[in-house]
């Protein structure tokens, strides 16, 4: 079974960093996109940051300059280098990606969430 796994939320206070980690496991044919979205207490889920199998980027204007998104698709992971933190980043962020899941008939397209995790930017 594929999944979608994040780590490295945690508490920063204002103007530091956090790098978010996200790992995909399973029977993976393929990754296409991947993003990053997050949800603040109270809001909708928002998109953060969008990366594509070839390493084209978008940002959501409220982050540019400040995150970067990566993937390493050898080892089938993304993450999200945050800095300049501000309190108004803090919500849950989720990782989310369109694959292949490899599967005896072929390749089957999943759209993936993780479970998510908690960052919180407070002094």
């Amino acid at each position: 079974q594929v999944q979608l796994v994040e780590s490295g939320g945690g508490l920063v206070q204002p103007g530091g960093s956090l790098r978010l980690s996200c790992a995909a496991s399973g029977s993976i044919f393929s990754i296409n996109v991947m993003a990053w979205y997050r949800q603040a207490p109270g809001k909708e889920r928002e998109a953060v940051a969008v990366i594509t199998s070839g390493g084209d980027t978008n940002y959501a204007d409220s982050v540019k300059g400040r995150f970067t998104i990566s993937r390493e698709n050898a080892k089938n992971m993304v993450y999200l280098q945050m800095n300049s933190l501000k309190p108004e980043d803090t919500g849950v962020y989720y990782c989310n990606g369109h694959l292949l899941e490899a599967v005896g008939t072929g390749p089957r397209y999943r759209e993936l969430w993780g479970q998510g995790t908690l960052v919180t930017v407070s002094s």
